[in-house]
């Protein structure tokens, strides 16, 4: 799992129909302190995940077996929200 922060949205119209009605974030890692890492993913959000929030992300066959996602072609899911991170 990928630690993240939401940092906006992905309009797309033309798009694979399973993917219709599916909520694309442009999302950023971030390391255990909340800082930002390299890099941005386009993330399919299951948990109804908002501007700035900090998340749980899967990648690759287990981002397919997140809720409602079974076939889709999806290679990075939001599937929890972070209330906090306690390090040591």
């Amino acid at each position: 799992m990928i630690l993240a922060r939401i940092w906006g949205t992905v309009v797309a119209t033309k798009k694979d129909p399973r993917l219709e009605g599916k909520k694309l974030l442009i999302v950023r890692p971030v390391d255990v302190e909340g800082r930002d890492e390299a890099g941005y993913l386009v993330a399919l959000d299951t948990v109804g995940a908002g501007f700035r929030e900090k998340v749980l992300i899967v990648q690759g066959s287990s981002a397919r077996l997140a809720s409602g996602l079974k076939d889709c072609p999806v290679d990075a899911a939001i599937v929890g929200i972070v209330d906090s991170v306690n390090v040591g």
